[in-house]
């Protein structure tokens, strides 16, 4: 079914994200999770090389993702990749009124590009990396909601 970019902080990658990856792997011929480097929103924990290294490790088995930086709006990274959709993971009525009002805005930037909303498994429609950093900055267990790898990363970083 063509090709789809996933774009996001992944800040840090959460199990949450890896079943996002795993849907699109199976509806899209190619999937780039496109790891934003630059956000006024949001200030990383996670370098750019950190976030896309995690990605690359836990998306290793799929032979159609492929991980990516970008710099730019998501819209203006879709085009230079020759990409028409964009793929988003729904949790929560909050996400969608979020990720609605984010796709219009796609829309009127770039209307040849279309948003594709997938709901993730029940076990992770809740899992939040907000939520998790938050988690682990008061020394709180995240083992259920991201890898073991990513875990020892985010206790390091906060000094646990």
């Amino acid at each position: 079914m063509g090709r789809a970019i996933y774009p996001g902080t992944f800040d840090p990658v959460t199990y949450g994200h890896l079943d996002v990856i795993k849907r699109g792997a199976a509806i899209f011929d190619e999937l780039i999770v496109a790891v934003g480097g630059r956000n006024i929103a949001k200030e990383p924990i996670f370098s750019e090389s950190e976030r896309m290294d995690f990605l690359a490790r836990h998306t290793a088995d799929f032979d159609n993702v492929k991980v990516r930086l970008f710099n730019t709006l998501a819209v203006d990274f879709v085009r230079s990749q020759g990409v028409n959709v964009i793929l988003r993971g729904i949790r929560t009525i909050s996400d969608f009124e979020y990720e609605f009002q984010m796709a219009l805005t796609n829309r009127q930037l770039a209307g040849e590009v279309e948003t594709v909303f997938v709901m993730p498994s029940l076990e992770y429609s809740f899992v939040s990396a907000r939520l998790i950093r938050e988690i682990v900055a008061h020394g709180g267990p995240v083992s259920a909601f991201v890898p073991p790898d990513v875990e020892t990363a985010l206790k390091a970083r906060y000094g646990y």
